[in-house]
């Protein structure tokens, strides 16, 4: 895909605001007319850059009152064993994010359920249930101080250095 103009960028940052807008409210938002501005968002749909439309849902409302941060550590590289891992982890619903890394743990996993004795039992029978992890190292989340943001795709967002 070409280079996001500024255009672009104010769809974007307006559909991460508000994703149900109607075509006509973000044209007038972003300062096209409804054809031109629909032509930009199927352009941005086709090319991956929009991935995907999705409610947020309050994980307190369906009874998710627990968020564990796990970071996990693999005792073998190869090829095989990542795939097999990132393939299991991919299959545990309750693991909402996950991450590779660099550095001392290969994984930081993002998880919700509803209890502690519900987590103990996921890291029992799944996490622990990998083979292939030689560590699992949980922090519990006691509230959120920023919840899911929007990307800068602005650029006026990111901090300036003093």
């Amino acid at each position: 895909m070409e280079a996001l103009d500024a255009i672009d960028r104010l769809i974007l940052a307006e559909l991460q605001r508000d994703g149900r807008l109607t075509n006509q409210d973000l044209a007038d938002r972003v300062g096209l007319s409804p054809s031109p501005c629909l032509r930009r968002v199927r352009r941005l749909e086709e090319a991956g850059t929009i991935s995907g439309y999705r409610a947020v849902v309050s994980p307190k409302a369906v009874d998710l009152e627990i968020t564990a941060f796990v970071r996990l550590r693999l005792a073998s590289h190869e090829g095989a064993t990542v795939d097999a891992v990132e393939q299991r982890l991919r299959a545990i619903p309750s693991i909402v994010e996950a991450h590779l890394l660099a550095g001392d743990w290969d994984y930081l996993v993002r998880i919700v359920t509803p209890t502690f004795e519900a987590y103990e039992r996921l890291l029992r029978e799944h996490l622990r249930a990998i083979p292939s992890l030689s560590s699992i190292d949980t922090t519990f989340a006691f509230g959120v101080t920023k919840p899911l943001s929007p990307l800068p795709v602005d650029g006026a967002s990111a901090p300036r250095g003093s």
